[in-house]
């Protein structure tokens, strides 16, 4: 489970913006507001699975952990797979809007969102801590709200 965490945390902060092209510049205070958030998260996380979470012998086979663990990878797939159709919709120099297509596009217009609201509740169901539930939770309440605004 941490190894899960880790992953999509080194993805989302090291790979994923080395990936996109020059874009709107991120406001400082947005950037620090989502590195406080990020660390204070991790943290909470790594505590949570590191010192407090229990399980059984055979948790690895526990169909709990097999759905979770399947919901975490299918969403991160969906996640970069996303991303990248979202990263290559502009040709270099040109602007304007443009709907995105392919993947998950067809299904849901945020479909970069669905993923990784998928990805943490794939990650809390694996865990079944608290921690991991409520970070869930405000995934899906501050990435939902960015995909309906985005949809409209």
């Amino acid at each position: 489970n941490t190894i899960n965490f880790l992953f999509f945390v080194c993805y989302r902060a090291l790979i994923f913006p080395l990936l996109i092209r020059e874009g709107k510049p991120t406001p400082f205070f947005t950037f620090l507001l989502a590195l406080l958030f990020c660390v204070f998260n991790g943290y909470l996380q790594g505590r949570s699975l590191t010192t407090y979470a229990t399980y059984p012998p055979g948790w690895l086979g526990d169909s709990r952990f097999i759905t979770g663990f399947l919901g975490w990878l299918i969403g991160m797939a969906i996640n970069i797979h996303s991303d990248h159709i979202l990263r290559n919709l502009r040709k270099p120099g040109e602007t304007g809007y443009k709907i995105p297509r392919g993947g998950m596009f067809e299904y849901v217009s945020g479909a970069n969102f669905f993923g990784e609201i998928l990805e943490w509740f794939g990650f809390a169901l694996a865990c079944c801590t608290i921690e991991s539930l409520a970070f869930a939770l405000c995934t899906l309440l501050i990435l939902g709200s960015r995909a309906r605004q985005h949809h409209k």
